[in-house]
């Protein structure tokens, strides 16, 4: 469910704006291809500092054809994105440069460079949120979803994922955000400062048509920090509304759906029932 209101981010409208004028191709096929750590001190093209300041960090460096120097990169925290230095060292290009045969020749490096440290740190940083667990602390497979008390989508997916959950298959982990109605933060403090915030989660949910569960009468500077940054986590990583629901693939890279997966979706968001 969309985002009814929001505090004021200035960090997350950046990074919204930077990939939205970047026009920056992401990495889509694994390959073996040279790639090495980006080189710095006096070795790296002066040029660069200009797409630093645009959102552009770069991660490393790459063989290019036709005397440029490729870098592999991330533009606001999140989009992979190559670019090109000009043999002169004067000029940089950020985007997609393709061989005689349509191949693009940054993919490769984009997908080992960047793609999947990025992804080992997007799972990093959904295990440091604030999250409640729901399942079986041994399950082997874990599903992140961020989650509002008051979404009737994220109630769906919590009991549409019941059959994979209550059999030990799969825990999943609610990172909780207030931004839907106006008692949302105080409902998800309910859930996050409880005794046992799993259960009161698994009360939430069983009263969900009811109501759900009551709100906190106070919230805290603690846990609307926490609140904060799960919402500063949940745009930073692609989702404008809830449930944004985060998995590993065979692969062990982090996919992501936005909003209540559909038919045998399910299957691959948490593996065989």
């Amino acid at each position: 469910m969309k985002l009814k209101s929001s505090r004021p981010l200035g960090t997350v409208l950046a990074v919204s704006l930077l990939m939205a004028l970047a026009g920056c191709s992401q990495a889509q096929t694994p390959s073996t291809a040279d790639a090495a750590p980006a080189k710095g001190g006096a070795d790296r093209p002066a040029v660069l500092k200009g797409i630093e300041k645009h959102g552009f960090e770069v991660i490393g460096e790459f063989d290019a054809p036709g005397g440029l120097r490729g870098f592999a990169g991330v533009v606001g925290g999140q989009q992979p994105a190559a670019a090109y230095v000009t043999a002169d060292g004067k000029h940089v290009v950020v985007g997609s440069l393709f061989d005689a045969n349509g191949e693009d020749v940054g993919a490769a490096p984009l997908e080992k460079l960047v793609a999947k440290p990025m992804s080992e740190r997007s799972w990093k940083k959904l295990d440091e949120s604030a999250w409640v667990r729901d399942g079986r602390a041994d399950a082997p497979r874990v599903v992140y979803t961020f989650s509002d008390a008051n979404c009737p989508y994220c109630h769906r997916f919590w009991e549409a994922a019941r059959p994979w959950v209550d059999a030990g298959k799969v825990q999943l982990r609610h990172v909780m955000v207030g931004v839907i109605r106006e008692d949302s933060p105080a409902k998800a403090a309910a859930i996050l400062t409880a005794p046992n915030p799993s259960a009161a989660l698994l009360e939430n949910e069983r009263l969900f048509d009811r109501g759900g569960i009551k709100p906190a009468a106070s919230l805290t500077a603690e846990v609307a920090n926490k609140l904060d940054a799960n919402q500063v986590l949940m745009i930073e990583l692609g989702f404008q509304g809830t449930p944004g629901i985060l998995f590993k693939d065979a692969q062990g890279m982090v996919q992501r759906r936005s909003g209540m997966p559909q038919g045998d979706d399910m299957t691959v968001v948490l593996g065989p029932r």
